[in-house]
Formats: C-alpha cells, sequence, structure tokens
C-alpha cells in the first residue's frame, strides 16, 4: 500500500506502526510517530493499523550542541 512519510509517498507492506518501524530500521529510543497528526504513544504501535493513504510524520531525536 502507498502511505505518505513526511510528505513524501511511500511503499509499504506494514500493517501497523510497529511494523513500519521495523521496515524502516528505526531506533528503538529517540523516535516519535503521528498518525493524522495524532501523536501515537510506543506502547499502541503494535495496535495502531496503517490504511491506503495514510499520513505519517516521523521525528528523530536529534542530539549535539
Amino acid at each position: 500500500m502507498t502511505i505518505q512519510i513526511n510528505n513524501k509517498a511511500t511503499e509499504t507492506k506494514a500493517s501497523n506502526i510497529a511494523e513500519l518501524a521495523t521496515e524502516l530500521g528505526l531506533p528503538q529510543k529517540g523516535v516519535a510517530i503521528a498518525v493524522a497528526n495524532t501523536m501515537v504513544p510506543r506502547e499502541e504501535w503494535e495496535t495502531t493499523a496503517l490504511e491506503e493513504g495514510a499520513s505519517v510524520v516521523i521525528i528523530k531525536a536529534a542530539f549535539g550542541g
């Protein structure tokens, strides 16, 4: 299916956010994900389904100074 990740059309086989995070190789910490402009707590990633055309925003923490 095709979803929007950070405003870029992306093909995925993931059916939920947890699968998407694994597919994208996201780190275990320092990542926040929102679907339809709503932040999804990490403990809900496995139960939050993705649908065709979903709008996903992925924010990675940056370190440095």
